[in-house]
Parts: structure tokens; C-alpha cells; sequence
């Protein structure tokens, strides 16, 4: 930890001695800190992949992946702030006695696959981040923008580019990256960052990026309760112990802990986090659940029908026909009860609701068994995300 955030902890100490929960944003899954915690060695591994842009070479393509929660997106996100921070800007010169000549910068730039999922939009995602005039979002082919950036780059700029959580049910698989930038290889490289095993492709190079060992994702949920929670919230059994029900997945156990600090705060605990707050907080993430990240990238209608669903009675989902009625008359949601059903069954898809065995006949269909809709997400953290529950509860502290 740097000598400025130890100086700023102690003084958040004496100003926050009061409050339970300091800063929540220290305990959401979502949020990357600047420096990894427990990943040298991954760090290590992955500069050594990119060891040629330090003479201003291409470094060879390259998959980084590994489990959910195991710290991949905050790895590679990382490294390429810290890269895309130092880089000179393009038209910066270096003036010697002789002669004006640009340097060998390789330029750096971070992709998120979940908003930009077709071809399209991630040559899109690629230009917009390299050029400096607007790109159009739509009236163009994926044919002309892959013309642009080849002629935007030419010979002489080098851009690496990180596509984070690639191959997921909506975004493009690893294997379409080279087709896509195929044109531009010459000036262009990728780091690809996703779940599943690259299954012996030697066409990458390769990070493997394991699930966190016990102790080190306890080094991970103290040092962000620290930042997030008033000193001596949490007891270090209390860490240890969601450190181990989660199992090397630092998004499930930051979930948990996030929940726990909500539960207790609103139950009005003074000073300390209590074990029943814990224990709920590690039920509302359920096994094997969908991260909070893809989520977030949800479009508007699917965020609306989610949050109705975890706020809906277990009574309203025992079908997803049941479910999808129930959703369709709350006043925040302005859709057909056909669409919020087809909706729901487009969030299974996307593993972000669970189908679960049902009894209700009017689910029977052709090739679908009867099933009702269960949140596959933390539920304890994303109510406090939907915006209308921060809203309501403002509302009815003010009424109070």
C-alpha cells in the first residue's frame, strides 16, 4: 500500500468513526482495484508476453484465462492503464541535435466484448479508440471500418488491444479475433481475456490465471474491507471464513461481504458486522452464479425485467409464464407480458436467470420442460444497484 492511502485511511478513520460502511464501492465485485493483490506471478507473465513493446515491436497474440473471480479482467486492465498512461501521445517528437523523429511507442487499448459484441462493433470499439475524429455508429459496412483502421495505422503505428470476456454467450469466441483483425496483423495484436481453456490452440500464446489459493483471496477481502468498512468491522475469522466458502472466486466473496455490509447497515449494527449478517450475505450469492459484470452490460429492458424478478415473492415465479405476468404489471416496467416472457428466456440464456424444474402446464411447449425463473445473480448486491432501490429508500428515510 502506498504511503498517501495508509495517511488517507487513518484520516477516514477519525472522520468515518461513526459509520459502519465508509465506501461500498471498495466492496463491489465490479470494481477493479489499480494494483492487483496476490497476482505477481500473473503480472510477471503476462509482461513477458509484451516484452517486445518495449523496443516498439508487436508482441504475438495472446489468450489470457482462467475461472470466474480469478482476477483476469483486474489483471489485464491494469497493465494496460499503466501501459496506455505512459505511452507519449502519437504526435509527440523527440528533439535531438540532428533530427525530429517520432518514437517507437506501441499504443495501447481495452475492449470490453460485452459492449461490443459483433464484429462491428468491436473494429468500432478499436478506431473510435485510436483516431480522433468521431466514428460512426451505424450508415457504414464492417467491410469500411476495417478499411479505416488499416489505413488509419499504415506503417507505422503499433496498437495492442485487450478484448476482455470474449467467447460468453453473447460475445465473439477467441478463435474469430484473428479473422477479424486479420488485415491489420502487421500493425495490430491482441490480448484476449476469457473462461474457457484454449484445448492445445497453438496458434496463441497463453496465460493461465488459476483460481485464488485460500490465503490470498483473504489478503484480497481484508485489504478491501479495509478501504470499504469502519476499522475492526469485520473480525479476520469472519474473512477467513468467506474466503474459504468462496472457494478461489474473489467476485463471489466480494459479493458476499458487500451484502453482508448492506444487511448490517440496515439493520442499524453499530460498530461490528455480526455472524448472521455474514451468513446471509453468502446466501444471497448463489452457487455457481453469473457475474455482476455481465449484468452491467445488460440492456435497459433486461436490467428492468431482472430487477423485478428478484423483487418479486417466490409465489410470483412458479412458472416463467407466472413469472413474466407478475413483471409486466409493476409500473417500472413498460412491456407486453409476451415480451418480458421472451425476455426471461433470453437472461437464461445468458446464464444471468436459472430455470429451474416447475409444475405450472402452461410452461409445457415443444422441446421446453416446465420450468419457473430463479435469479442466477447476487442478489444482496444487485438490489443496491438497481438505481430505484437507492431511490425508494431515500424516499422513505426522508418520509421517516
Amino acid at each position: 500500500m502506498r504511503l498517501g492511502e495508509r495517511i488517507e485511511r487513518r484520516r477516514r478513520r477519525e472522520t468515518d468513526a461513526n459509520r459502519l460502511v465508509r465506501d461500498l464501492s471498495a466492496l463491489d465485485p465490479t470494481v477493479h482495484p489499480d494494483e492487483p493483490t496476490g497476482r505477481g506471478p500473473t503480472l510477471e507473465r503476462l509482461l513477458d508476453r509484451l516484452d517486445p513493446v518495449f523496443t516498439g515491436e508487436l508482441p504475438a497474440d495472446t489468450y489470457v484465462y482462467g475461472p470466474k473471480g480469478a482476477g483476469k479482467s483486474a489483471v489485464v486492465s491494469a497493465v494496460f492503464d499503466h501501459f496506455a498512461a505512459s505511452t507519449p501521445p502519437r504526435r509527440a517528437v523527440i528533439h535531438t541535435t540532428t533530427r525530429a523523429t517520432s518514437p517507437p511507442a506501441v499504443e495501447f487499448v481495452y475492449v470490453d466484448a460485452r459492449s461490443a459484441a459483433s464484429e462491428f462493433a468491436l473494429l468500432r470499439a478499436v478506431l473510435d479508440a485510436v483516431v480522433d475524429d468521431p466514428v460512426p455508429s451505424g450508415g457504414v459496412g464492417t467491410a469500411a471500418l476495417r478499411a479505416r483502421l488499416e489505413a488509419e495505422l499504415g506503417d507505422d503505428r503499433r496498437v495492442v488491444v485487450a478484448v476482455d470476456h470474449v467467447g460468453e454467450p453473447e460475445t465473439l469466441p477467441v478463435g474469430r479475433l484473428a479473422d477479424v483483425f486479420s488485415p491489420v496483423s502487421e500493425s495490430l495484436s491482441y490480448v484476449a481475456v476469457g473462461r474457457a481453456d484454449p484445448a492445445g490452440d497453438a496458434a496463441l500464446a497463453t496465460v493461465e490465471v488459476p483460481r485464488y489459493e485460500r490465503h490470498a483471496l483473504a489478503d484480497i477481502l481484508t485489504s478491501r474491507t479495509s478501504d470499504g468498512l469502519a476499522r475492526h468491522a469485520l473480525g479476520h475469522d469472519a474473512v477467513s471464513e468467506v474466503a474459504a466458502w468462496a472457494d478461489g472466486d474473489a467476485h463471489d466473496g466480494l459479493a458476499a461481504l458487500f451484502a453482508a455490509a448492506v444487511a448490517a447497515s440496515d439493520a442499524g449494527a453499530e460498530g461490528r458486522i455480526e455472524p448472521r449478517h455474514v451468513e446471509s450475505g453468502m446466501e444471497s450469492v448463489p452457487a455457481n452464479c453469473c457475474s455482476l459484470g455481465r449484468v452491467r452490460s445488460l440492456s435497459s429492458s433486461h436490467r428492468r425485467v431482472l430487477f423485478e424478478l428478484v423483487e418479486s415473492d417466490d409465489a410470483d415465479r412458479e412458472s416463467v409464464t407466472c413469472a413474466a405476468a407478475t413483471i409486466a404489471d409493476a409500473p417500472a416496467v413498460d412491456l407486453s407480458a409476451a415480451t418480458v416472457k421472451r425476455l426471461l428466456y433470453e437472461l437464461a440464456e445468458l446464464d444471468v436467470v436459472r430455470r429451474v424444474a416447475g409444475s405450472e402446464a402452461g410452461d409445457t411447449g415443444p422441446g421446453r420442460p416446465p420450468s419457473r425463473p430463479e435469479p442466477n445473480v447476487p442478489t444482496g448486491v444487485l438490489e443496491r444497484l438497481d438505481d430505484r432501490t437507492v431511490e425508494r429508500r431515500d424516499r422513505d428515510r426522508s418520509a421517516a
